[in-house]
């Protein structure tokens, strides 16, 4: 037995979930079925969470979906953004009060939207879920896509988006390729507590280590993104936490306070994934299936939000014609260029303060220098902080 859906999500998580809320928002009557491989899981919002930060355009969305009046009491204020090189005398600062901003954007822990889009999916009759599933195969029709899963359930669908993640399997079976660049890095996520408050400060350091962000959070802690070379990860996993904390302590240096406690830690490989199809026949990719990015610019969640935007901008103008080829044609076009300026800026990024040449050091120094002292060259590095697009 067959069973139709508007729009079928493969892959449950933030990506998938934001987008079946916001087109619900946009289009009660939709017929949206959601496939996720994990069952269903809220788990409590803890000192050990993992945190996204959110552009202040990221957070206007959210307000647009009707999020973020519930997730803000629970998100930190980013007010002020230092970016150094350690050793180097290079650095900028930018504050959300020179842009008539209260906050650049904000600090959230993953479990508060999570639980939030879990409440709120699971009182709306029109989603239907089914967990744990996976696909095995799409059959591709004029009209639709049949999608076969693990269980011999299968969907048709108008319109098959895939939000699976950087690994997504449903990607390949639509026939999408990935070109793939690996950094040869690992991030290492953890909480730390601090012993004074952080005063809403977000810092983007730059170590020989790699680059080290910390992210204001709640009750004196910041959300600490550690990269670190593939071959020095083991080494730094197995470290008790007063030694991994020294060490964090020692790699950044003091300008963001005494680190009094390590929560548990995480890790994971960096690579740059991008897919060089963003739509294929009555499928779409959004989020970290189309593109997966070095955390660097902490950019990976603000460019999915943006992405879900436009996906339910152009649903909503092709209602007709949900998945048909004016639809994917306008969604491919309307995203194909803020994708490729961001995945390129963050790329270069890597490169440019992984390069341990002097002479490269010092042209990103008196970069760093002149963005402080002259405010039109700093504007771009503002702008992408708060998601605002030029």
């Amino acid at each position: 037995m067959t069973t139709q859906f508007d729009v079928v999500i493969a892959g449950g998580g933030m990506a998938g979930s934001t987008l079946a809320w916001a087109l619900l928002q946009a289009m009660p009557a939709l017929r949206i079925a959601i496939i996720e491989q994990q069952t269903e899981l809220i788990s409590q919002a803890s000192f050990d969470s993992r945190s996204i930060a959110l552009a202040a355009a990221s957070c206007q969305l959210l307000a647009q979906w009707q999020l973020w009046q519930q997730l803000k009491p629970n998100a930190c204020a980013i007010e002020h953004i230092q970016v150094s090189d350690r050793g180097h005398f290079g650095k900028t600062r930018i504050s959300a009060g020179e842009y008539q901003l209260a906050a650049l954007g904000y600090v959230i822990e993953v479990e508060y939207l999570g639980a939030l889009l879990a409440q709120k999916l699971a009182a709306v009759p029109g989603v239907s879920r089914f967990a744990p599933n996976v696909i095995t195969r799409l059959d591709a029709q004029l009209d639709a896509q049949h999608i076969h899963l693990d269980d011999g359930t299968v969907l048709q669908a108008k319109l098959l988006v895939i939000a699976e993640g950087g690994q997504s399997a449903s990607r390949a079976l639509a026939g999408f390729t990935v070109s793939e660049r690996a950094y040869q890095q690992q991030a290492i996520i953890a909480n730390l507590a601090l012993s004074e408050p952080h005063q809403q400060r977000a810092y983007e350091r730059f170590t020989e280590h790699g680059p080290i962000a910390l992210l204001p959070l709640k009750d004196k802690r910041y959300s600490l993104v550690y990269t670190a070379a593939q071959h020095n990860v083991a080494a730094l996993m197995q470290l008790d936490d007063a030694a991994f904390l020294a060490h964090v302590q020692q790699a950044f240096g003091y300008r963001a306070g005494l680190f009094t406690a390590a929560g548990a830690r995480a890790c994971y490989p960096l690579s740059l994934r991008l897919s060089p199809d963003i739509v294929r026949h009555r499928v779409a990719l959004l989020g970290n299936s189309l593109h997966n990015l070095h955390p660097i610019a902490g950019q990976g969640f603000n460019l999915a939000l943006r992405d879900i935007a436009q996906l339910v901008a152009q649903i909503q103008q092709h209602s007709a014609e949900i998945g048909g080829y004016a639809m994917l044609r306008a969604y491919q076009q309307q995203r194909s260029a803020d994708i490729a300026t961001v995945s390129t800026a963050t790329d270069a990024l890597v490169r440019l303060f992984s390069n341990r040449s002097r002479t490269v050091a010092l042209a990103r120094n008196a970069g760093l220098l002149a963005m402080t002292l002259f405010d039109e060259l700093k504007r771009p590095l503002a702008e992408q902080a708060m998601g605002f697009r030029s």
